[in-house]
């Protein structure tokens, strides 16, 4: 069974940036594409990035190009989310989740269905 645990968030300032990571339990890490999600109080998650097996990504939203960056290293069995010049905004729960498709398909939960604990990441000065 594929497992997936999220570390890494945090209080950050306006501006500053924090790396999440998204710990893999399985060795076939490489047959699955994973997406890095958020979910604010009140709001429905969304789908931000996702990396392919092939390791080919995928933005899904425009609020996060140019400052979220997505990457996978299999050695440690991990994927990471780079977040830079972070806003208020980004204040949410942040989750990663697996597809049993190698390539990014759409950020629905019929695609992506293993999904790890979230870290929480909070934003503010």
């Amino acid at each position: 069974q594929l497992q997936l645990v999220e570390s890494g968030g945090g209080l950050v300032q306006p501006g500053g940036s924090l790396k999440l990571s998204c710990a893999v339990s399985e060795k076939t890490l490489g047959y699955y594409a994973i997406g890095w999600f958020r979910q604010a109080p009140g709001k429905e998650r969304e789908g931000l990035l996702c990396i392919s097996k092939s390791n080919r990504t995928r933005d899904y939203i425009d609020s996060v190009k140019g400052r979220f960056t997505i990457t996978r290293e299999k050695v440690n069995k991990a994927v990471y989310l780079q977040m830079n010049d972070l806003k208020s905004e980004d204040t949410a729960r942040y989750y990663c989740a697996a597809d049993h498709a190698p390539l990014c398909r759409n950020p629905t939960e019929d695609n992506f269905d293993i999904w790890g604990q979230g870290t929480q990441v909070t934003v503010s000065s």
